[in-house]
């Protein structure tokens, strides 16, 4: 198929497409917006609420009409067609329309538009129930095609650090990085686009009475030559977090390893030269096919030789717009007339017809714009004429989206009739259009100013000022926000094209006193769309304020989050799907796990041994036995998932003492004391053992998954608290393999190893701590138990872990050695009595509701949760306390997570449930363990436990224990 829009001058070679299922031809290096247009395609997709038909506004990321579904299959997804760089044989087709694009049923809601003003879904939709309405109207404002069967694309991240982050490559952009490439600094270069240059592109623009286009070509081949330049482009920045962190989305320029590539850059100084977008203006049925942005006519013309109809109309509220004309008269179309709202225009456009002080006041076409009608504002005088395009130019509206996601605040400029940055937050630079400067002098100044500053910011030496010879034009707008009621009529103006926000909507928002911006926001849903209101949102608050009697910068902006553009799920997910979407972790002895047979299950991120099958056991037979060797003989387990945490320094013990809720004062050398650690309202996350080998080192052991966490609060609380304490936190769990022999024969054991420790009980007792070499190789030893048996923690280096596990089990199968797994283990501290937070405990649980509440009482001085703990508030005499339950009816353990209630009351009455439970060998009955309210006064009281339809009658009982004077800790 030919393309009966095409112009002379195109290089790109052909590439066949389709559209709908219609086979179409564009050209390499067009983006699918233009290549639809040089098929004479502007109907692309239809409207959020009322299915209007919607046609290309824009010529970028702005444009908020042209979201077209992409591909097929497991390769489907969903894109803004003015952002779409056009590859051979791309499958494109309308979202959301049936039974085809041209004829959509879902058109009649237009016609019911009178009833569905905005807000409406507040008011309608909650009787009789939300559910009732929320599937259809899902599925009559799907944005998004969803992939079927797993993506077979490959998304990738990086990390970068950088001495200047430069975003955007336009005129400042550039001329910002040729001043800081010169100086050696790491300089990167993000542009959204696949090829630099921003408006030198395709604007006709004169630098130095040459084309633009060669001082482009001559500064990218300067900036080429420097090794200490990063280039990226097809590079967009979505997000500007804290301290010059900055989130950039890549797209691969072609089919390869990957798709799209993360980028994390982190940046001393960041120069933010964006650029600006066209805003369009509101008049009546502003919003058929065929009327666009004026710079995006001009940009298909001239970048890619794409003629957006034949007979133009231009309507414009500022000088700028006259461009277009000169454009489209040297491309040999037609235009047609030049209605300017500005009664006092002194520009001219030779060869076509301008009426000032006029403006657009009807449109006519369904489809595609086929006529308008203009009337001077003073009614006095009406044009209608035939055409097949309107160019319409309102101004424009810099870029501050990044500037204000990084703190910066902007401000209302009349003269510009924009918002423009303001005061910055983090030494934010922002050049160019971006800044609100609109010549092309202004931006290649104001580029080399930026330049300079970051120079003189890091401590160098700029180079000297240069004058450039370019257009210097002081761009004069009138604001006209819309067209006047009175020539407007009953006519609905469009705001928001993708989410069908009229005049009339905003009218109705100020009428219900919804004056707020963010209000108006969510009321009628302004700014909402994918675009989140690059075209729309000026035009709409600056009409909440003429509604109001305020000016648009007293009516302020809404909140600019990230991202800037929107995110594939594949992008933020990266390489972390399927098997790596949570790596499991195998133990330093995985492959001696294997060949002890281990039944080896997913426990938090690692991979251990659940236990271990002997011929003819089941899973209750091994794990007996494996008990029964912890109690008479002696087990080995593989204990280095446990979170350990080195706090290190002369100040370890004071700040280690502020995070904790136990006592750690007294802590001597060698000793090692019980931890709870609390959040700030005083709930327990976590518990463990803390031993202080030497005077300036502690080391925090924690459950297996919160080392990390837990390694974020102290140093967020060391950076925000008490920065003047001399402390290194480490996490050091993955160093330290931990080998755990716990059983009367534990120290037998290690009496057969090459130990320089003293194992005897009066110099090793429990709770304590001793360094030292085990066959060489540096040891740590801790006498710690989690079973109430004598036990052995032996830390070494990880990588000797294998060899000690095989040393332990060929050297000591005559003492009855016997690998323990992780079920086995439960069971035994169940028997003693042991919290197992996360377990025994919930978001609410508190040291006082486990039965520790004088530990933290008797602490003196601050740590953290403390203060919420003082609080009356923190009485809870009806909370959730931890008990033990013994089954009335004897025989099999309780279900975890039953439901315990009182005989006669509901089961939903919420008085707690069960938290631990199993059957113990050694004591030969059930054993568990719940939260219930006011349990320790409830000693005694017979309830009813409800799990799978049935309730089973328990007494509450203290917590059965094992040995509860601790004789067996000493063997």
């Amino acid at each position: 198929m030919s393309e009966p829009f095409r112009l002379p001058g195109h290089t790109g070679a052909a590439l066949a497409f389709s559209f709908d299922g219609m086979a179409l031809t564009g050209r390499s290096g067009d983006t699918l917006a233009a290549s639809l247009l040089a098929n004479g395609i502007h109907l692309v997709a239809r409207s959020f609420k009322y299915h209007r038909p919607r046609g290309i506004l824009g010529a970028a990321a702005e444009d908020p009409n042209s979201i077209v579904g992409l591909g097929s299959g497991a390769h489907a997804y969903s894109d803004t067609a003015t952002c779409v760089e056009l590859t051979a044989g791309l499958e494109a087709h309308s979202l959301n329309t049936w039974p085809s694009l041209r004829w959509d049923s879902g058109a009649v809601l237009g016609r019911l538009s009178r009833f569905l003003p905005a807000g409406f879904y507040y008011k309608t939709f909650f009787w009789p129930h939300w559910r009732w309405y929320e599937p259809p109207i899902r599925r009559a404002a799907g944005l998004t095609v969803v992939p079927v069967g797993r993506d077979p694309d490959r998304y990738d991240r990086a990390h970068r650090h950088c001495d200047l982050l430069i975003v955007g490559s336009g005129p400042a952009g550039l001329s910002a990085a040729r001043v800081a490439a010169a100086s050696g600094l790491d300089v990167i270069v993000a542009e959204q686009n696949s090829r630099f240059g921003g408006s030198l592109l395709w604007e006709a623009l004169a630098i130095d009475g040459a084309d633009g286009r060669v001082w482009l070509q001559q500064t990218l081949h300067e900036l080429q030559r420097y090794p200490n330049v990063t280039l990226l482009s097809r590079t967009t920045v979505t997000s500007y977090l804290e301290h010059n962190l900055l989130l950039a989305v890549e797209q691969a320029p072609g089919a390869g390893r990957w798709r799209q590539r993360l980028w994390q850059l982190r940046a001393r100084q960041v120069v933010l030269a964006t650029g600006a977008a066209e805003r369009p203006l509101v008049f009546p049925d502003n919003d058929r096919p065929g009327i666009l942005l004026a710079s995006a006519v001009r940009y298909y013309i001239s970048r890619h030789r794409v003629a957006p109809g034949r007979r133009i109309v231009l309507a414009t509220n500022n000088d700028d717009g006259y461009r277009t004309v000169r454009v489209a008269q040297e491309a040999g179309l037609e235009v047609l007339a030049v209605f300017d709202s500005r009664a006092d225009a002194a520009i001219e456009s030779p060869g076509v017809p301008v009426h000032r002080g006029a403006v657009i006041v009807a449109t006519r076409g369904h489809h595609r714009v086929r006529a308008v009608t203009a009337r001077t504002l003073d009614a006095r005088q009406t044009w209608t004429l035939a055409c097949d395009t309107v160019a319409m130019s309102g101004g424009w509206n810099p870029a501050v989206q990044l500037f204000s996601q990084s703190g910066g605040k902007v401000t209302f400029a009349p003269k510009a009739a924009a918002f423009v940055p303001g005061q910055e937050r983090q030494g934010t630079i922002v050049a160019g259009a971006a800044a609100g400067t609109g010549s092309l002098l202004q931006c290649l100044t104001s580029g080399f100013a930026a330049g300079a500053k970051v120079l003189a910011q890091l401590g160098l030496e700029a180079p000297p000022a240069r004058n450039w010879r370019a257009a210097d034009l002081d761009d004069h707008i009138e604001a006209l926000w819309r067209i006047p009621a009175s020539l407007a009529g009953a006519a609905k103006q469009w705001v928001d094209f993708h989410n069908d926000v009229t005049d009339g909507d905003i009218s109705l928002a100020a009428q219900e006193n919804l004056q707020s911006v963010e209000h108006l926001k969510r009321y009628t849903t302004l700014g909402m769309a994918p675009d989140q209101g690059k075209t729309s949102n000026v035009n709409g608050l600056a009409i909440l304020g003429e509604l109001t009697g305020r000016s648009p910068g007293e009516v302020g902006t809404t909140t600019f989050r990230p991202p800037y553009l929107p995110l594939s799920f594949g992008v933020i997910a990266g390489r972390a799907t399927g098997a790596l979407f949570r790596p499991t972790r195998p133990l330093p002895t995985h492959v001696q796990q294997q060949q002890c047979a281990a039944e080896l299950q997913e426990y938090g991120a690692w991979l251990r041994p659940a236990y271990y099958r002997q011929a003819g056991e089941d899973m209750a037979a091994a794990i007996a036995r494996e008990i029964h060797a912890v109690r008479n003989a002696v087990g080995l387990l593989d204990y280095s998932p446990l979170g350990k945490l080195e706090i290190a320094g002369a100040d370890a013990l004071e700040f280690l003492n502020r995070i904790i809720a136990s006592d750690l004062t007294t802590l001597k050398v060698g000793r090692a004391r019980y931890s709870l650690t609390l959040d700030e309202e005083g709930t327990i996350i976590d518990d463990g053992v803390i031993t202080r080998p030497a005077d300036d080192l502690l080391v925090m052991g924690t459950t297996s998954n919160a080392a990390t966490r837990l390694r974020a609060v102290m140093d967020e609380w060391h950076q925000r608290e008490c920065p003047q304490l001399e402390v290194w936190i480490s996490d050091v769990t993955t160093q330290w393999a931990v080998l755990l022999l716990t059983g009367p024969r534990a120290r037998a054991v290690l009496e057969r190893t090459d130990l320089d420790i003293d194992l005897a009980p009066r110099a090793f007792p429990h709770m304590t701590i001793r360094t030292g070499t085990l066959g060489g190789v540096p040891t740590r030893i801790a006498r710690v138990s989690f079973t109430g048996e004598v036990s052995f923690e032996v830390s070494v280096p990880a990588g000797f872990a294998p060899a000690l596990w095989q040393h332990f089990m060929e050297g000591s199968r005559d003492l009855g050695l016997t690998p323990v797994g992780i079920e086995a283990l439960d069971v035994l501290r169940l028997e003693k009595g042991f919290l197992h937070v996360g377990g025994d405990t919930d978001g609410t649980t508190t040291p006082d509701d486990v039965g520790y509440g004088a530990m933290v009482r008797n602490k003196k001085s601050d740590f953290i949760g403390r203060r919420t703990l003082a609080l009356a508030c923190a009485n809870r005499s009806a909370a959730l306390q931890l008990i033990g339950l013994r089954p009335v009816d004897g025989g099999r353990p309780l279900a975890v997570g039953a439901q315990l209630f009182k005989a006669g009351a509901p089961r939903t009455s919420g008085a707690g449930h069960v938290t631990s439970s199993a059957w113990s060998p050694t004591l030969a009955q059930p054993l568990a363990l719940a939260l219930l309210a006011r349990g320790r006064s409830r000693v005694g009281e017979r309830l009813l436990a409800w799990h799978d339809g049935a309730a089973r009658p328990v007494e509450v009982i203290e917590p059965l224990r094992h040995d509860p004077a601790g004789a067996l800790l000493n063997g």
